[in-house]
């Protein structure tokens, strides 16, 4: 989807070198959002520095290409979790690697235009936003990329909890950001009126928020009613990750709708037909599902995403 984004500004604007960070003035993400706001923002360092290094197609490139290795489960990494029930399920090494290759030591404050990437700290229990407008005033607030990266993507049981630093050496413990902020789209929507230190009505904003779709799970009562504890684990999450992405959403529609904006707003999060929404299931035969998913969704939403884009570009 975000291909076909960075496409359609290419081709509305007749520039083949269009990127995403070129058109939005803050990019906001969570987990693989944030993996993601990371690469469209990271500058070209062997270039011009005022240039983003990557495209979106490169970024798509790189699930294609490199998730078997992020999610590359050892026999004795296996035997030592048990499926992620004792230990985290995958060792962090390679991804960590990744990051090293793909960002080096570009710093938070390095990035090309305002962000929000969410993490949460698990000792001071309360939630972390990694922000590139306000590493660029003070060293405390910046971090190595990678380590934000690192952060956003520490979700629970498949990868050990992250532990960075500072560029002014505190360290900080985090997990995913999705344990509470799964659609940030509302953080970025907040953080907005924050960075431009003025009261920005929402007929002044355009806001485009990306899913990464979704099953739906119905869940049959005379099968649940009598579980414990236990059972609960796995459908609780997906319940709450779901629910509060969805109240998010109902709340933006509600803004935009009294501002009497609906066509400002766009949430694309389409329920999968072909794929697996398991976040490991790397399979050739999973990839080529989601990629298959990615175009039938961007055909499915093909006229709502081009009357978006030209609210944006004028």
């Amino acid at each position: 989807m975000h291909a076909a984004v960075e496409q359609k500004l290419q081709e509305e604007t007749r520039n083949k070198n269009a990127r995403i960070a070129d058109y939005f003035d803050l990019i906001a993400g969570t987990s693989t959002g944030g993996l993601l706001t990371c690469i469209y923002l990271c500058p070209d360092l062997e270039g011009s520095f005022d240039r983003p290094r990557y495209s979106a197609e490169e970024a798509l490139r790189l699930y294609m290409e490199k998730g078997d290795k992020i999610f590359d489960l050892t026999l004795w990494q296996k035997i030592r979790s048990k499926g992620g029930w004792r230990d985290e399920k995958y060792s962090a090494d390679a991804f960590e690697e990744m990051l090293e290759d793909y960002f080096g030591d570009v710093r938070l404050s390095d990035l090309l235009k305002p962000c929000l990437i969410t993490a949460y700290d698990i000792k001071r229990k309360s939630t972390m936003f990694f922000t590139q407008h306000d590493a660029g005033k003070m060293d405390k607030h910046d971090f190595l990329i990678r380590d934000v990266v690192r952060a956003t993507t520490a979700a629970p049981t498949y990868f050990e909890a992250a532990k960075i630093k500072s560029l002014t050496d505190v360290s900080f413990p985090l997990i995913d950001g999705g344990v509470f902020a799964n659609n940030p789209a509302i953080c970025a929507f907040t953080e907005v009126g924050r960075k431009f230190k003025r009261r920005l009505g929402t007929n002044k904003i355009v806001l485009l928020s990306l899913g990464t779709g979704f099953l739906k799970k119905p869940y049959n009562y005379n099968k649940v009613k009598n579980w414990g504890a236990v059972q609960w684990i796995k459908p609780l999450i997906d319940i709450m990750m779901s629910g509060v992405s969805e109240t998010v959403d109902y709340q933006l529609n509600q803004l935009f709708v009294a501002a009497d904006k609906p066509d400002q707003y766009l949430r694309i999060n389409s329920e999968l037909l072909f794929a697996d929404t398991e976040m490991d299931n790397t399979s050739g035969e999973n990839l080529l599902a989601l990629e298959k998913e990615g175009t039938r969704i961007t055909t499915e939403y093909n006229d709502r995403l081009d009357h978006f884009l030209s609210l944006l570009l004028s």
